[in-house]
């Protein structure tokens, strides 16, 4: 392999994508580190611990530049039928190491309850 090619340890390895924007930026991508999968299970976990109650769904997740930000759906409160039950969603920010940032309360609804278009 030419010298060229292989990478500052010597290894013999070609660099990927991933070296190339760390060694450009100092940090590896976020995406090169935790996949959205990932981010969900944090943003569950860790919202679970605070509420003490179980999430139904993550509804929603992106990247950002700090992190991830994700849609969280929360029973609230069980009732019969279960169409009556009430749920609630959060708004959680982790930043790029699965630690929560912040959370709030966006939406309180019940589970029969079909949003209208916008």
């Amino acid at each position: 392999m030419p010298a060229s090619d292989k990478d500052s340890t010597g290894s013999g390895r070609r660099p990927s994508r991933s070296d190339d924007a760390t060694r450009r930026t100092g940090r590896m991508r976020k995406s090169a580190q935790h996949s959205a999968a990932w981010a969900m299970r944090s943003a569950a976990r860790q919202l679970e611990e605070l509420l003490g109650r179980a999430p139904e769904s993550v509804s929603a997740i992106k990247p950002t530049e700090e992190g991830w930000e994700a849609d969280v759906e929360v029973l609230e409160l069980k009732r019969v039928p279960e169409t009556t039950s009430v749920l609630g969603t959060y708004h959680v920010r982790l930043d790029a190491e699965g630690e929560l940032l912040a959370y709030e309360r966006i939406r309180r609804y019940t589970r029969g309850q079909i949003d209208r278009r916008r």
